[in-house]
Protein backbone atom coordinates (compact mmCIF):
# COMPACT_ATOMS: atom_id res chain seq x y z
CA UNK A 1 0.00 0.00 0.00
CA UNK A 2 1.39 3.42 -1.15
CA UNK A 3 2.05 6.34 1.50
CA UNK A 4 -0.75 9.01 1.90
CA UNK A 5 1.35 11.74 1.89
CA UNK A 6 4.86 12.00 1.01
CA UNK A 7 7.37 14.72 1.55
CA UNK A 8 10.62 14.51 -0.20
CA UNK A 9 13.52 17.07 0.92
CA UNK A 10 11.40 19.76 0.52
CA UNK A 11 13.09 23.77 1.53
CA UNK A 12 11.35 27.39 1.69
CA UNK A 13 13.69 29.79 1.17
CA UNK A 14 12.42 33.70 1.49
CA UNK A 15 15.34 35.02 0.36
CA UNK A 16 18.43 34.69 3.35
CA UNK A 17 16.04 33.08 5.65
CA UNK A 18 15.86 29.82 5.34
CA UNK A 19 12.34 28.52 7.16
CA UNK A 20 12.62 25.07 6.01
CA UNK A 21 15.07 23.27 5.08
CA UNK A 22 15.50 19.99 3.57
CA UNK A 23 12.67 18.30 5.65
CA UNK A 24 10.96 14.73 4.44
CA UNK A 25 7.97 13.28 5.85
CA UNK A 26 5.85 10.16 4.62
CA UNK A 27 2.43 9.66 6.17
CA UNK A 28 0.48 6.24 5.74
CA UNK A 29 -3.26 5.66 5.05
CA UNK A 30 -5.16 6.04 8.20
CA UNK A 31 -2.33 7.25 9.98
CA UNK A 32 -2.48 10.47 12.72
CA UNK A 33 0.88 12.09 12.73
CA UNK A 34 1.38 15.06 14.72
CA UNK A 35 4.09 18.18 13.85
CA UNK A 36 5.34 19.52 16.89
CA UNK A 37 8.30 21.86 17.54
CA UNK A 38 9.11 25.06 18.92
CA UNK A 39 7.72 28.80 17.48
CA UNK A 40 9.83 29.34 14.82
CA UNK A 41 10.15 25.75 13.97
CA UNK A 42 8.73 26.29 10.87
CA UNK A 43 5.47 23.89 11.14
CA UNK A 44 2.96 26.63 9.60
CA UNK A 45 5.12 27.27 6.66
CA UNK A 46 5.54 23.15 6.00
CA UNK A 47 1.80 23.21 6.22
CA UNK A 48 1.88 25.63 3.52
CA UNK A 49 3.82 24.13 1.36
CA UNK A 50 1.83 20.59 1.57
CA UNK A 51 -1.49 22.30 1.23
CA UNK A 52 -0.13 24.42 -1.70
CA UNK A 53 -0.21 27.86 0.15
CA UNK A 54 3.42 28.24 -0.99
CA UNK A 55 5.78 26.74 -3.51
CA UNK A 56 8.70 24.88 -2.05
CA UNK A 57 12.06 26.12 -2.91
CA UNK A 58 13.14 22.43 -3.09
CA UNK A 59 11.79 19.33 -3.04
CA UNK A 60 8.73 17.25 -3.84
CA UNK A 61 5.22 16.48 -2.64
CA UNK A 62 3.56 13.26 -3.23
CA UNK A 63 -0.09 12.57 -2.79
CA UNK A 64 -1.34 9.28 -3.16
CA UNK A 65 1.05 8.50 -5.62
CA UNK A 66 0.80 11.46 -7.52
CA UNK A 67 3.30 14.55 -7.67
CA UNK A 68 1.18 17.85 -6.70
CA UNK A 69 4.31 20.11 -6.05
CA UNK A 70 3.10 22.44 -8.98
CA UNK A 71 -0.56 21.74 -7.95
CA UNK A 72 -2.27 25.05 -6.45
CA UNK A 73 -4.33 25.00 -3.44
CA UNK A 74 -7.86 24.38 -5.19
CA UNK A 75 -6.80 21.26 -7.14
CA UNK A 76 -5.05 19.60 -4.57
CA UNK A 77 -8.82 19.91 -2.61
CA UNK A 78 -10.24 18.36 -5.43
CA UNK A 79 -7.87 15.49 -4.94
CA UNK A 80 -8.91 14.99 -1.49
CA UNK A 81 -6.68 17.49 0.37
CA UNK A 82 -8.79 19.73 3.03
CA UNK A 83 -7.02 21.70 5.78
CA UNK A 84 -8.20 24.28 8.37
CA UNK A 85 -6.06 27.06 10.53
CA UNK A 86 -4.82 28.18 13.09
CA UNK A 87 -7.41 30.64 13.21
CA UNK A 88 -10.94 29.74 12.96
CA UNK A 89 -12.12 30.45 9.24
CA UNK A 90 -16.12 30.16 9.64
CA UNK A 91 -18.44 32.90 9.13
CA UNK A 92 -20.25 33.86 11.98
CA UNK A 93 -22.87 35.71 11.45
CA UNK A 94 -24.16 32.20 10.09
CA UNK A 95 -26.18 28.94 11.97
CA UNK A 96 -23.84 25.83 12.07
CA UNK A 97 -26.39 24.11 9.96
CA UNK A 98 -25.90 27.32 7.14
CA UNK A 99 -21.87 27.07 7.64
CA UNK A 100 -21.68 23.42 6.80
CA UNK A 101 -24.14 24.21 4.26
CA UNK A 102 -21.47 25.95 1.94
CA UNK A 103 -19.26 23.15 2.25
CA UNK A 104 -21.88 20.32 1.21
CA UNK A 105 -22.61 22.91 -1.66
CA UNK A 106 -18.99 23.15 -2.89
CA UNK A 107 -18.15 19.33 -2.76
CA UNK A 108 -20.90 18.62 -4.72
CA UNK A 109 -20.79 20.65 -7.47
CA UNK A 110 -23.63 23.55 -6.99
CA UNK A 111 -22.23 26.25 -5.06
CA UNK A 112 -23.15 28.86 -7.61
CA UNK A 113 -25.75 26.26 -9.17
CA UNK A 114 -29.51 28.11 -8.19
CA UNK A 115 -31.28 25.74 -9.94
CA UNK A 116 -31.02 21.55 -8.72
CA UNK A 117 -33.10 18.58 -8.76
CA UNK A 118 -34.66 17.05 -6.00
CA UNK A 119 -32.04 14.47 -5.63
CA UNK A 120 -29.26 17.22 -5.66
CA UNK A 121 -30.90 19.16 -2.87
CA UNK A 122 -31.25 15.72 -0.53
CA UNK A 123 -27.74 14.55 -1.25
CA UNK A 124 -26.61 18.08 0.15
CA UNK A 125 -29.05 17.84 3.68
CA UNK A 126 -28.23 14.17 3.61
CA UNK A 127 -24.47 15.42 3.87
CA UNK A 128 -25.15 18.30 6.38
CA UNK A 129 -26.98 15.36 8.46
CA UNK A 130 -24.08 13.52 7.92
CA UNK A 131 -21.57 15.94 9.47
CA UNK A 132 -23.83 17.46 12.25
CA UNK A 133 -23.84 13.70 13.79
CA UNK A 134 -20.59 13.04 13.42
CA UNK A 135 -18.96 16.50 15.07
CA UNK A 136 -21.51 15.91 17.58
CA UNK A 137 -23.03 19.28 16.68
CA UNK A 138 -27.05 18.21 16.13
CA UNK A 139 -28.33 20.09 18.93
CA UNK A 140 -26.35 23.14 17.78
CA UNK A 141 -27.37 23.28 14.19
CA UNK A 142 -29.45 26.36 14.01
CA UNK A 143 -27.33 28.86 16.47
CA UNK A 144 -25.59 31.32 15.26
CA UNK A 145 -21.46 30.24 14.91
CA UNK A 146 -20.58 33.70 16.58
CA UNK A 147 -22.68 33.13 19.71
CA UNK A 148 -20.96 29.48 20.71
CA UNK A 149 -18.10 28.70 22.54
CA UNK A 150 -14.66 28.58 20.67
CA UNK A 151 -15.14 24.69 20.80
CA UNK A 152 -17.89 24.28 18.88
CA UNK A 153 -16.63 26.78 16.56
CA UNK A 154 -13.72 24.74 15.61
CA UNK A 155 -16.21 22.01 15.36
CA UNK A 156 -17.73 23.45 13.03
CA UNK A 157 -14.66 24.47 10.86
CA UNK A 158 -13.95 20.66 11.19
CA UNK A 159 -17.16 19.93 10.07
CA UNK A 160 -16.85 22.14 6.79
CA UNK A 161 -13.80 20.30 6.25
CA UNK A 162 -14.99 16.88 6.10
CA UNK A 163 -18.09 18.05 3.77
CA UNK A 164 -15.21 18.07 1.46
CA UNK A 165 -14.92 14.24 2.01
CA UNK A 166 -10.85 14.49 2.40
CA UNK A 167 -8.58 11.55 2.36
CA UNK A 168 -6.08 13.93 4.14
CA UNK A 169 -7.13 16.04 6.87
CA UNK A 170 -4.42 18.31 7.91
CA UNK A 171 -5.50 20.53 11.60
CA UNK A 172 -3.00 23.60 12.08
CA UNK A 173 -3.21 23.93 15.87
CA UNK A 174 -6.77 22.31 16.38
CA UNK A 175 -6.90 23.45 20.36
CA UNK A 176 -5.20 26.61 20.19
CA UNK A 177 -6.42 29.30 22.80
CA UNK A 178 -9.08 26.39 24.32
CA UNK A 179 -9.79 25.56 28.40
CA UNK A 180 -9.51 22.47 28.91
CA UNK A 181 -13.24 21.57 28.37
CA UNK A 182 -12.98 22.69 24.81
CA UNK A 183 -9.65 20.99 24.57
CA UNK A 184 -10.62 17.76 26.00
CA UNK A 185 -14.17 18.29 23.75
CA UNK A 186 -11.61 19.06 20.08
CA UNK A 187 -9.20 16.16 21.25
CA UNK A 188 -12.17 13.38 21.30
CA UNK A 189 -13.70 14.48 18.25
CA UNK A 190 -9.76 13.93 16.29
CA UNK A 191 -9.95 11.15 18.31
CA UNK A 192 -13.47 9.82 16.94
CA UNK A 193 -12.46 10.78 13.18
CA UNK A 194 -9.19 9.15 13.40
CA UNK A 195 -10.49 5.40 15.33
CA UNK A 196 -13.87 5.43 14.20
CA UNK A 197 -14.11 7.31 10.59
CA UNK A 198 -10.32 6.11 9.70
CA UNK A 199 -9.86 9.86 8.62
CA UNK A 200 -5.83 10.32 7.62
CA UNK A 201 -4.82 13.40 9.93
CA UNK A 202 -1.68 15.27 9.84
CA UNK A 203 -1.99 17.75 12.89
CA UNK A 204 0.35 20.30 14.16
CA UNK A 205 -0.42 21.20 17.98
CA UNK A 206 1.12 22.49 20.95
CA UNK A 207 -0.64 21.10 23.82
CA UNK A 208 1.38 17.90 24.07
CA UNK A 209 -1.06 16.28 26.49
CA UNK A 210 -3.05 15.98 23.06
CA UNK A 211 -0.02 15.00 20.80
CA UNK A 212 0.85 12.00 22.77
CA UNK A 213 -2.79 10.70 23.33
CA UNK A 214 -3.90 10.60 19.79
CA UNK A 215 -0.74 10.19 17.95
CA UNK A 216 0.69 7.43 15.96
CA UNK A 217 3.97 9.14 15.07
CA UNK A 218 5.52 12.55 15.56
CA UNK A 219 7.61 14.52 13.55
CA UNK A 220 9.45 17.33 15.11
CA UNK A 221 11.04 20.64 13.50
CA UNK A 222 13.49 22.87 15.04
CA UNK A 223 14.64 25.93 13.04
CA UNK A 224 13.38 24.79 10.27
CA UNK A 225 14.88 20.90 10.30
CA UNK A 226 13.68 17.77 10.84
CA UNK A 227 14.79 17.17 14.52
CA UNK A 228 13.64 13.87 15.30
CA UNK A 229 10.55 11.47 13.98
CA UNK A 230 9.50 8.61 15.34
CA UNK A 231 6.31 6.47 17.70
CA UNK A 232 5.57 9.07 20.46
CA UNK A 233 7.65 6.83 23.25
CA UNK A 234 10.68 7.23 20.86
CA UNK A 235 10.03 10.45 20.82
CA UNK A 236 9.72 11.32 24.31
CA UNK A 237 13.16 9.44 25.31
CA UNK A 238 14.84 11.42 22.60
CA UNK A 239 17.19 13.46 24.53
CA UNK A 240 17.57 15.99 21.39
CA UNK A 241 14.03 16.44 21.66
CA UNK A 242 13.99 17.14 25.44
CA UNK A 243 16.39 19.72 25.09
CA UNK A 244 14.67 21.52 22.47
CA UNK A 245 11.25 21.50 23.01
CA UNK A 246 9.38 19.04 25.84
CA UNK A 247 11.88 20.16 28.50
CA UNK A 248 10.64 23.53 27.87
CA UNK A 249 7.58 22.83 27.37
CA UNK A 250 6.31 24.10 31.16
Amino acid sequence: MSNMLEVKGVSKHFGSLRAVENVSLMVAPGELRAIIGPNGAGKTTFFNLISGFFPPTSGDIVFDGEVITQLPVAARVARGMARTFQITEIFPELTVRENIRIGAESAAGLRLNFWRTRAEAAQVEAAIDEMLTLTGLTAQADRLVGEMSHGDQRAAEIAMALTLKPRLLLLDEPTAGMGEHETYQIAGLIHRLHKNSSYTIVLIEHDMRVVFNLADRITVLDQGKLLADGTPKEIADDPHVQAAYLGSAE
